[in-house]
């Protein structure tokens, strides 16, 4: 059973958590990391997601976004199976020097709900926000461009690459948002 908020209002603007199940430190790989690049470039071109901010941090993304097609949990839920399953055959199939402790772990998680087959890799909730005022909406933002810094990865949140913070500093970066119409600006 969900623990998480649910996505209710499937037209508007969300923040989501998305975690990997038991906290599993995956996304301190680099190809791990894009492939969740390549799935939200694919469901902002395809599935109609639109994206105005994110990070990925070692074990959970957090994300700003809404569907201009009325399904945000579709397609959340679409792109959490495709990812999780590219994860997992990427995890079998390319070095890993971890692969039998992750696929333990991402087993056991399976065992554990009935709704899995043999792996699961995503916790069953998203911890979705509805979004409904400015004042919400910046607290989220800066909270998402913060996380590496608080987690003493980087220094300035627009050093971290796997972040909107850069989207927002116009420097170059990995994933194109729609960037919402407040600037992000460092606290220095």
């Amino acid at each position: 059973m969900s623990t998480g908020y649910q996505i209710t209002e499937q037209d508007k603007l969300h923040y989501l958590t998305l975690q990997v199940v038991y906290w599993v430190d995956i996304f301190t790989r680099q190809r791990y990391r894009d492939i969740i690049i390549d799935s939200l470039k694919y469901s902002q071109s395809n599935k109609g997601l639109e994206i105005f901010a994110y990070v990925i941090m070692s074990n959970h993304i957090h994300i700003i976004v809404r569907s201009n097609t009325d399904n945000l949990s579709q397609t959340i839920g679409d792109i959490k199976k495709f990812t999780s399953k590219k994860i997992i055959n990427s995890i079998k199939e390319e070095p890993e020097s971890r692969r039998e402790w992750l696929l333990f772990m991402f087993e056991r998680a399976a065992k554990r709900h009935k709704r899995n087959k043999h792996y699961q890799f995503w916790t069953h909730e998203n911890h979705a926000i509805h979004l409904y005022s400015e004042k919400f909406i910046k607290e989220r933002l800066m909270y998402i461009h913060d996380n590496p810094v608080k987690a003493g990865i980087v220094e300035q949140p627009e050093d971290y690459i796997y972040s909107s913070a850069r989207n927002y500093a116009d420097l170059e970066n990995v994933l194109d948002i729609d960037l919402l119409s407040f600037t992000w600006k460092t606290y220095t």
